[in-house]
């Protein structure tokens, strides 16, 4: 018997990032597709960026998750393009770091698509205006490109004084 694609995904929605417990892979969107293959069940996969350090942690919390549930015959599929962006970050996920004291990434206005907006983020890379998630000042400063992991930077806010941790756009 083949359970219902939507128990899958609530499934993992309980399976956080390793290096950010608060979102759950699907916030992060690194889960693309769940789907069953005749009487497997595959999960498409793509990672934040290839050589990001969770990887193999990642496919094992997928799999020990299901396989708990009761999954026996599961495939993992990598799907490499289109690459990951923070576009892919849920409205929930976006929250989720706010109150875990982490900036999400910041919208571009004015560019006309999606594809704009990465280019612009990845050509052009720049302190950008970032709202401290504590006390919601835009009174903030970089203080370093990089932060605790590669995907985040070094901020401090100017009113609270507080340091933070910000989640770069890709």
């Amino acid at each position: 018997m083949q359970i219902p694609v939507e128990t899958v995904w609530r499934w993992l929605s309980e399976v956080p990032d390793p290096e950010i417990p608060v979102l759950s892979l699907p916030d992060l969107g690194v889960i693309r597709d769940v789907r069953w293959d005749q009487d497997t069940l595959v999960v498409t996969v793509t990672q934040t960026y290839s050589g990001c350090p969770a990887t193999s942690v990642i496919n094992l919390d997928i799999e020990t998750k299901l396989r708990s549930e009761g999954i026996s015959k599961l495939r993992l599929e990598q799907k490499l393009s289109p690459a990951w962006t923070t576009d892919w970050l849920s409205a929930e996920g976006r929250e989720k770091l706010r109150q875990y004291g982490i900036a999400p990434p910041a919208e571009e206005n004015g560019a006309d698509t999606a594809n704009a907006k990465r280019a612009n983020r990845l050509l052009a890379p720049r302190a950008v205006p970032v709202d401290c998630p504590r006390c919601g000042s835009s009174n903030t400063e970089r203080i370093s490109q990089f932060g605790s992991t590669p995907c985040k930077a070094a901020y401090r806010c100017k009113a609270c004084l507080e340091p933070f941790d910000y989640f770069k756009c890709h």
